[in-house]
């Protein structure tokens, strides 16, 4: 039965990436009190427990076309962004969450014989050490991984950030960026925000001189960081991921992107909900691009 998630365009065969990528059976099989998904990572049930607790102890099916966190448009861009990748393979999940595309992509890529270098930025202490913990039980080394407390920008600054009482009951939380004084001193009264750092691209890539995949999700603010950061992206970035959170949003990425030179490679808009006075996004959307800059002979 053909389903709304079948509706993406892509250059390259999306289907193929994730058949080949998938595993039968992970090496190590069941993992009881785990969900093991197609690709053999181990994901504690408590990151979405309504989503996981009634998969505890199976082995996932590859996403044809979708699974309990993604569809198969953006599950295909970040495998064939390994794919794309030279001997080592570099990430960097902004908005990481528990991790999910540091540990997919990291996996996919060590399986393949690739040395690995993932790098999470994330505003949530709790969501945090989700991926800490992820990080550590699918066998990845501290030389391997990098976590960062803070909000992914174009620039460095303090943004706010809501609080919640335990991790995993909101994915969407969104930062206050740029706020006034008296807006800072508003929010911060009432006990739920926290102040972190706002980390610009440039400063989390410093130490890397080519990135193979950046995936974004960072709920709205993508246009933003996007148009800020285009120079840095063109010089080192091969791949770039983005959930897309509005029609409005996809429509200027595509003429940021393209003006900039790069190549759309997959792209499935998000979907949206039109019996409200204003159209509601019910699933965000996907857009992969890839930069021809960095696979020219």
């Amino acid at each position: 039965m053909r389903t709304r998630f079948w509706h993406y365009h892509s250059r390259f065969d999306a289907i193929e990436t994730v058949t080949r990528h998938a595993m039968n059976q992970p090496p190590f099989g069941r993992k009881p009190g785990r969900v093991m998904n197609f690709l053999g990572v181990a994901i504690d049930p408590q990151i979405f427990p309504s989503a996981l607790e009634p998969l505890n102890g199976f082995i996932e099916a590859a996403p044809m076309p979708n699974n309990w966190h993604a569809d198969l448009a953006e599950w295909a861009a970040a495998l064939h962004a390994v794919d794309l990748s030279g001997p080592t393979f570099t990430m960097m999940e902004l908005g990481c969450g528990w991790g999910c595309w540091m540990l997919n992509t990291g996996v996919a890529a060590r399986r393949t014989g690739r040395a690995v270098r993932v790098i999470g930025v994330e505003g949530d202490a709790g969501h945090i050490a989700f991926a800490q913990a992820g990080l550590a039980e699918n066998g990845f080394a501290d030389s391997e991984s990098i976590l960062v407390t803070g909000i992914a920008a174009g620039r460095s600054g303090v943004a706010l950030f809501p609080l919640q009482e335990a991790a995993g009951e909101s994915w969407g939380l969104e930062p206050v960026l740029d706020a006034d004084e008296a807006r800072t001193q508003e929010l911060m009264a009432t006990g739920r925000y926290t102040a972190l750092p706002m980390i610009s691209l440039e400063e989390i890539s410093r130490d890397h001189p080519r990135v193979d995949l950046l995936h974004i999700d960072i709920q709205g603010g993508e246009v933003d960081l996007v148009a800020s950061c285009l120079d840095i992206l063109s010089a080192k970035f091969a791949y770039v991921l983005i959930g897309t959170h509005s029609r409005q949003i996809e429509g200027r990425l595509f003429g940021l992107m393209i003006d900039a030179g790069w190549e759309l490679d997959m792209e499935r808009p998000a979907f949206l909900d039109i019996s409200h006075p204003m159209p509601i996004v019910t699933v965000d959307g996907v857009q992969g691009w890839k930069n021809p800059r960095l696979f020219q002979a």
